[in-house]
């Protein structure tokens, strides 16, 4: 069992999409469009994180309208797609807001998250995530991407806080 990072000061979750918010699993329809499953309890977490005054972004490599239009069914405000280069992203987000990103935890799976993952205060993945990003993970959730994970991620983060 891994011992807990210390969740105490973070105020910031940021999400990749495709592997995190869903199982990364794509259906490619004649008419071009990509639809995903999103958990419905994630969406749920996600929306009470933003009542109780935490941030919550995305920054993802690909660009969905049906994506974007979930997340803003949420009341996500912050929502970076077909982003190419994510720690530019993630540092540009920081400074716009004054964030210190060590009170930033960020969940990816795959690659194009390594970087942030370095550079932020936490990292975290779901429980399927590509081998070299569990390693360098601080949390590594017990729920895959699209299952629960991000969940499991704020609902911690907020019960240690005693916000939940």
């Amino acid at each position: 069992m891994q011992a807990l990072p210390d969740f105490k000061n973070i105020t910031t979750f940021i999400f990749d999409v495709d592997g995190v918010l869903t199982d990364g699993t794509l259906l490619a329809f004649s008419t071009g469009e990509q639809a995903r499953a999103f958990n419905i309890k994630d969406g749920y977490a996600i929306k009470h994180a933003l009542k109780q005054g935490y941030r919550v972004a995305i920054i993802s490599g690909r660009n969905e309208a049906g994506v974007r239009k979930r997340l803003e069914s949420l009341d996500v405000k912050d929502i970076y797609l077909g982003v190419e280069n994510k720690l530019d992203t993630f540092q540009n987000y920081a400074y716009y807001y004054g964030i210190d990103p060590d009170t930033v935890v960020f969940m990816g799976d795959d690659m194009p998250d390594l970087e942030v993952m370095q550079h932020c205060g936490i990292s975290a993945c779901p429980a399927d995530a590509a081998i070299d990003i569990c390693d360098i993970s601080h949390y590594v959730a017990s729920a895959e991407g699209g299952k629960g994970a991000v969940r499991e991620l704020i609902e911690m983060v907020m019960k240690l806080q005693k916000r939940w």
